[in-house]
Parts: structure tokens; sequence; C-alpha cells
């Protein structure tokens, strides 16, 4: 498995039988280099979304029509970008899975919010957050926690699926702190590797996954910080 951080909480992972994006937010994302968009999508199979604010949905409406890529999603922003001309789409809620060919996605609580603001400037829901665990038949299970402050039920999480890799935010203010991410990865988890995200794209969030990886020192996982466009082999 390869992943490649784009920054923010965008995620490409390239396996096997699957090229998928998580979250592709790059118009308007600081992190991310638009010279590798054609990159970034080349060969796409599927856009993953955690919920609906406008740093996560990103571009996929763009991206899935360009591509073909089947997006999935829980079932309001589903809807609600099936009426923005999406055609390829899997819509699902918390707790359930979707089998997608070579992998599954199952959507998991995560503590946020998840709208947008049309136009005329009322705030749609779209659904709520999530938290995606991805099971491959031949790579190891990763769970991209989406925007999420710490939650008990991070261990039936763990029970349930025992993930290898942790996708995991930590920039603080929308999402839990480096401290508070570090403490839920070893306290719930037993991660092999974990990469910190959702830090250093906005100035009112914190620029550097340094906390995060101060109160990860001496823990039995290892800490993947690549810059934004950077890939880690696993």
């Amino acid at each position: 498995m390869k992943i490649k951080w784009l920054g923010h909480s965008a995620f490409r992972l390239e396996t096997a039988t699957a090229k998928i994006l998580i979250d592709p937010f790059f118009t308007g994302n600081p992190s991310f280099d638009e010279s590798s968009r054609k990159d970034a999508a080349a060969g796409l199979t599927h856009i993953l979304l955690t919920h609906g604010h406008g740093d996560h949905v990103g571009d996929t409406i763009a991206l899935a029509k360009e591509t073909g890529a089947t997006v999935i999603a829980n079932a309001d922003l589903a809807a609600w970008l099936g009426s923005k001309g999406v055609q390829a789409l899997e819509m699902g809620n918390t707790g359930g899975t979707i089998h997608l060919g070579g992998f599954s996605a199952t959507f998991v609580n995560a503590l946020h919010s998840s709208a947008q603001l049309t136009e005329d400037g009322v705030s749609h829901s779209l659904g709520n957050a999530n938290g995606l665990v991805l099971h491959f038949e031949d790579e190891p299970t990763l769970y991209h926690m989406g925007d999420t402050d710490i939650f008990s039920d991070m261990a039936l999480i763990h029970e349930l699926h025992q993930p290898d890799i942790g996708l995991v935010p930590i920039g603080d203010r929308f999402t839990m702190g480096g401290a508070v991410a570090a403490l839920a990865c070893q306290r719930f988890f037993k991660f092999g590797t974990v990469l910190p995200c959702h830090y250093g794209s906005f100035g009112i969030i914190d620029q550097t996954p340094e906390l995060f990886v101060a109160a990860m020192d001496g823990a039995a996982t290892k800490v993947e910080t690549p810059a934004a466009g950077g890939i880690v082999s696993l």
C-alpha cells in the first residue's frame, strides 16, 4: 500500500486493486500543490468522504465527473452529491459496511458536524460526520478518523476492526489537538503506523505535528509525518 498525504485531511491510497482518494480538498487547500492534481487523480477508482464540510468534500464533484470514480459517502451527503450531477454513488451510514471489490468501507462514529452553506446563506445538514475503516484483501486495515475528538467507543472500533494504520486529525480547534490525539492512539488502539493530518493548512489550527509526535514518544506505534505530497509505503 502507498499512502500519499495531499495536505489537510486528503489522502491518496494505492493498492493492487484500487486507487482511492479520501476527502479530496484540492482547490483552496494551502497545503496542496495544484501542479500535482493530475497525478493525484490518475487512475482513480474511488472517492471516500468522511463528512460534508467543504474542506473535506473539496473537489469531489469535479473529480467524479472527470474520472468516473465511485463516490462513497453517508446517505444525506451522497443524495446531495447526486443532485449536483455525481452519478456513481455508494451511500451508507454509521455502522454500515459497503463492499467495493478488493476492499470494504465501514462507517464509524466521529464527534463533529457536517453541513454546507449554500449561496442563499442557509446551512444545510449533510448527515452525521464519520470515520472510515477500510479492510483490504491483501493489505493492512486502515482507519481514517475523519474530524473528531477522542471518545471512549474508539475502543469498540479497535475491537471490531483492529486497524493497523491510523490517519489521525491533530490540528486542534475543530478536532482533537496533538496531545489528545496521541492519548486516543495509545489508549484505544494498537496501530502499527499512524499519520497525523488536519494541521498546517489554515492559520487557526496547529501548524506542525510536534505536539502529537512528542506525546507519542516511547509508543510502539511508528509515527510518519511526510510533507504534503510525500508518500509512505507499507
